[in-house]
C-alpha cells in the first residue's frame, strides 16, 4: 500500500489521490493537518533523501519563518515544523518519493 503524506489542501498531494482512486491503487493519506508524523516515518524519510532537499523553498511558512536569511538544522526544522515540507511525499516499502509522479505512483502500484 502506498502512503501518501500531505493535506488535502495541497494540490499536489489531491493529483496524487485522484491518480491513485481512478486506477484503483490502494494507499492510505497521512493528512498533516490531523496529525504528525511518527519518528519511524521521518527517519524512513530522511533516510532516502537529505533534509535540505525536502524543504519547499517556495512556501509561505519558508518566507514567513525567514529561512532564506539564517542558519538552521533542516532536520530539526522539518520535525518541529511539517508544514516546510514539499509535498506530497510518497512511500512505498521503504522507497520515498517526493512530489507527485505519476510513473512512480504507477510502478508501485502495480507491485
Amino acid at each position: 500500500m502506498i502512503q501518501i503524506i500531505g493535506t488535502k489542501k495541497d494540490r499536489e498531494t489531491a493529483k496524487a489521490i485522484r491518480f491513485c482512486k481512478e486506477r484503483s491503487i490502494a494507499f492510505q493519506l497521512v493528512d498533516l493537518s490531523q496529525r504528525s508524523l511518527s519518528a519511524g516515518e521521518w527517519e524512513s524519510i530522511f533516510s532516502c533523501h537529505q533534509p535540505l532537499s525536502l524543504i519547499d523553498s517556495e512556501s509561505a511558512a519558508y518566507k514567513k519563518g525567514g529561512y532564506e536569511h539564517r542558519l538552521f538544522d533542516a532536520k530539526e526544522e522539518l520535525v518541529e515544523n511539517p508544514q516546510l515540507l514539499r509535498l506530497p511525499i510518497l512511500r512505498n516499502r521503504g522507497r520515498v518519493q517526493v512530489g507527485y509522479d505519476e510513473t512512480t505512483l504507477s510502478l508501485w502500484g502495480g507491485a
